[in-house]
């Protein structure tokens, strides 16, 4: 890989047979804009730009899945983040139509070591760096991801960006720190849907829950109505009041971004609700502001958890799960009052991973057991919110 001032030209070895002799030789590929990445200490990486011309920032994370990265790139709970994958090739299988987990993707930028020139899948529609383009994503390949990585378990998670434009790092520099934060950040009205509509149970239908969508991941929906339920899917803001006048028979909070501490308006309606004894379920962020509704706080972890291999332990049952997650806040145990206990925790750090209420009919864990990228050791999670409705 050779670099001028804007440009990289990137050239390869193959192989050539030559009267049956097996030769290297050198072709080049292209010619491609230049990219750079700067941290907020000041860490830059220079790399190869692949998606869309211009710039991004935000919280600067990593995800650990091997696969997956459409379902990444549509998770309304990375708005407001660059994402970069530690699995060092990406792409390889392209893009469509049915993978997307919203409406439209929600990172502000995409790292990776490499973006595939293959897409090899005959369920591909796109590449994926047409995918980005066409969504006005900015990606950057062709960094060491390894030492990024190192450097954010090392520092933590910090302000980054993006830029293909600007290629000085001292002037993007500045543009970074001129950005929010993550802590105190209320992002679920950013991506929450705008008014109500319907989920449709794809079983007997036997059920409704109202779902909060503070980003809502479309997997959990399809969950629920193979179970039999139809699913009223609310805007972020939507009052108790409001949600008790749709009747349901359970109610569901979501996924989402932001810190829950800012979300101070959500928390109080939860706290209605959770007084109706209507059976509540939340997952991610929906399982924080739970916490918080209880008396419960929350703190943000140094660089999250974002990948599809965390191991769960189920104190209720003494089972491990692998487990898909994307969060960069937790519950402290510690502020838990006495009627709500730890069912779950991240045998990694082992912090709070799942808590219900003693005597209410809520629970909540802070995973996605709608495994959307993930395994499917989590999903009898809804099992039991349907129980909770049965009874």
């Amino acid at each position: 890989m050779h670099t001028d001032k804007n440009k990289v030209i990137c050239v390869y070895p193959c192989l050539s047979v030559d009267n049956f002799f097996l030769t290297f030789v050198w072709v080049k590929i292209n010619v491609m804009a230049k990219a750079i990445l700067v941290l907020e200490d000041g860490r830059t990486f220079t790399g190869v730009s692949f998606g869309a011309d211009g710039e991004a920032f935000g919280e600067m994370v990593f995800n650990t899945s091997m696969s997956g990265y459409q379902e990444i790139l549509t998770d309304p709970s990375y708005a407001g983040q660059i994402v970069a994958m530690t699995y060092p090739l990406i792409g390889n299988y392209g893009t469509n139509a049915d993978d997307v987990e919203s409406r439209r993707p929600w990172v502000e930028g995409f790292v990776v070591r490499e973006a595939s020139r293959i897409a090899s899948n005959f369920r591909s529609t796109a590449s994926l760096q047409d995918y980005l383009k066409a969504s006005n994503i900015v990606g950057i390949e062709h960094i060491d991801t390894r030492a990024l990585v190192r450097h954010i378990r090392d520092k933590g998670a910090m302000r980054a960006g993006l830029s293909t434009t600007d290629l000085d790092p001292k002037s993007l520099l500045n543009k970074i720190l001129a950005t929010p934060e993550m802590q105190d950040r209320e992002l679920a009205s950013s991506v929450t849907v705008a008014d109500n509509y319907n989920y449709p149970a794809t079983a007997d239908e036997k059920y409704h829950v109202v779902a909060y969508d503070f980003g809502v991941k479309t997997n959990s929906l399809r969950e629920f109505a193979k179970f039999g339920c139809r699913v009223t899917v609310v805007p972020s803001e939507t009052t108790a009041a409001e949600v008790l006048a749709l009747q349901p028979d359970g109610i569901f909070l979501s996924n989402g971004p932001g810190d829950p501490a800012s979300m101070t308006s959500v928390v109080t309606e939860i706290k209605k609700l959770a007084a109706s004894q209507k059976p509540m379920f939340g997952i991610c962020l929906g399982h924080q502001l739970i916490g918080e509704a209880f008396g419960g706080s929350t703190y943000k972890l140094k660089f999250g958890h974002r990948g599809g291999n965390q191991p769960i332990k189920d104190l209720t049952t003494g089972k491990i799960e692998i487990t898909a997650h994307n969060h960069g806040f937790a519950v402290d145990a510690d502020s838990l009052p006495a009627d709500v206990e730890v069912t779950h925790v991240n045998l990694n750090d082992q912090t709070v991973a799942g808590l219900r209420h003693k005597t209410l009919p809520v629970f909540s864990v802070q995973y996605h057991p709608e495994s959307a990228p993930g395994p499917h050791d989590s999903e009898y999670l809804f099992e039991r919110f349907i129980d909770l409705m049965d009874k």
